[in-house]
């Protein structure tokens, strides 16, 4: 049987401004439901999907706590990339095909966690 995934994205907002805002992304019925703890070396690092015929749609990246170790998100080895924030989550959905992607690190990183779904 196939591992499925959903998931959702609440931001709630308090003081000034009071409000929730809940987004569904895309159920997947061909999850690969794989939870990954890697570690980034000092540059470049591909990180491949899970090979086994599931196909995310997305993957969620969470650094260590702690961390103070630059990460920066690329397409490709030469992007200039997106910085992401040193030790929250950060899901990107992911367009069908991609098979990987590029994480730059300043420094190494131990124990990044990615769960794909």
């Amino acid at each position: 049987m196939p591992t499925a995934s959903a998931r959702t994205q609440t931001i709630t907002f308090t003081g000034d401004v009071t409000a929730t805002q809940t987004n569904a992304a895309l159920q997947n019925p061909n999850s690969p439901g794989v939870n990954q703890l890697l570690s980034l070396a000092v540059g470049t690092n591909t990180i491949a999907a899970p090979a086994g015929g599931a196909t995310p749609v997305a993957v969620t990246i969470i650094p260590p706590a702690g961390n103070i170790v630059p990460i920066t998100l690329k397409g490709v080895a030469g992007d200039t990339g997106i910085s992401l924030h040193l030790t929250d989550p950060s899901t990107i959905a992911l367009a069908a095909g991609v098979a990987s992607f590029v994480l730059a690190a300043g420094n190494v990183v131990t124990g990044v966690r990615f769960i794909w779904s």
